[in-house]
């Protein structure tokens, strides 16, 4: 179980490695939380520092240094986080990760594999990997470090009614309702092709789902963690789906009206805007942009975020 303390330990923990980043109201009672502007570009450098800084501290830190299975996100945190702490990384990816992902873990000076064609082969390739090695092995999103360290983020949100958080493997949406679920509604925000909160709510327990959508490369899990489910029941939190078109919409939306660009496993979160009643306050965690944006078209988009915030 991974509560509020566990997020506030890991914040003092992982101060001065990561960036506060910034909360902005763009339009009344809406916050975009910017974590894309997070090292790494994306919020996953969180979950990855305090793995890592908290390994080193209980002395657990070996000279084979970590190793990692991502879709691309995560792999890139842990190889910046070990470039800044001085260690070696391994990451393992899929074999269609994105190359301007690819490019950027080696970039890192990480080694990378591409194994397979899901997150879910590249981590049993890493698991041999940590097994030959003895390197600590990073979760990418179903270790209480991890989940703790993805949490800190909401503890930077202003007061809000409602927080929307994009989920794949769950590891955002378990810490941010660890660590402020018992204060505003956590709403996760999920593709229709790869809903994994969504089926585990509905089993009682974490279940594997086929994984169909355009924002594999980061939701791409194919069962969300144990971890986040016990933080998700705990809290309450909802599952709302969205599908790929309106994930591809939002995505441009936000381009066109506020000149962010994000991936598209970002913009699902915004895309999930539309489907809530009676929201109050709310915040759209915007957490990634490790992206190629050329496919983004300059033109205004069909609806207005006036459109995307009825009910709010």
């Amino acid at each position: 179980m991974v509560d509020r303390d566990a997020v506030e330990a890991a914040a003092r923990r992982i101060e001065g490695h990561v960036r506060r980043t910034p909360s902005v109201e763009v339009a009344p009672g809406l916050w975009f939380k910017l974590e894309l502007l997070q090292h790494s570009g994306s919020f996953k450098a969180r979950g990855a520092f305090n793995r890592i800084l908290a390994a080193r501290e209980d002395g657990e830190l070996p000279a084979a240094g970590v190793v990692a299975a991502s879709g691309g996100n995560a792999g890139l945190a842990v190889a910046f986080a070990a470039a800044r702490l001085g260690i070696p990384a391994e990451v393992f990816v899929p074999a269609v990760a994105p190359a301007v992902k690819v490019r950027k873990l080696r970039q890192l000076g990480a080694v990378v594999h591409q194994h397979g064609r899901e997150y879910a082969e590249a981590y049993a390739a890493s698991t041999i990997r940590v097994a030959e090695t003895g390197a600590l092995f990073v979760h990418a999103y179903d270790q209480p470090e991890i989940v703790a360290g993805q949490g800190t983020l909401a503890l930077e949100l202003p007061e809000v009614d409602t927080v929307l958080v994009a989920t794949g493997g769950g590891g955002l949406v378990g810490g941010v309702a660890a660590a402020v679920g018992d204060r505003a509604r956590v709403v996760a925000v999920e593709p229709a092709g790869a809903p994994t909160l969504h089926a585990a709510l509905a089993a009682g327990r974490p279940v594997d789902v086929v994984v169909d959508s355009v924002a594999a490369d980061s939701l791409g899990a194919r069962r969300v963690g144990a971890i986040a489910l016990d933080s998700a029941v705990r809290h309450g939190v909802r599952s709302v789906l969205v599908d790929d078109e309106a994930i591809v919409r939002a995505r441009k939306r936000l381009w066109a009206e506020h000149r962010i660009v994000v991936e598209l496993g970002a913009a699902a979160a915004y895309a999930g805007l539309g489907r809530l009643d009676d929201a109050g306050r709310v915040a759209v965690v915007l957490c990634g942009a490790n992206t190629d944006p050329s496919d983004i078209a300059d033109e205004a988009p069909a609806e207005t975020v006036q459109d995307l915030s009825q009910g709010v």
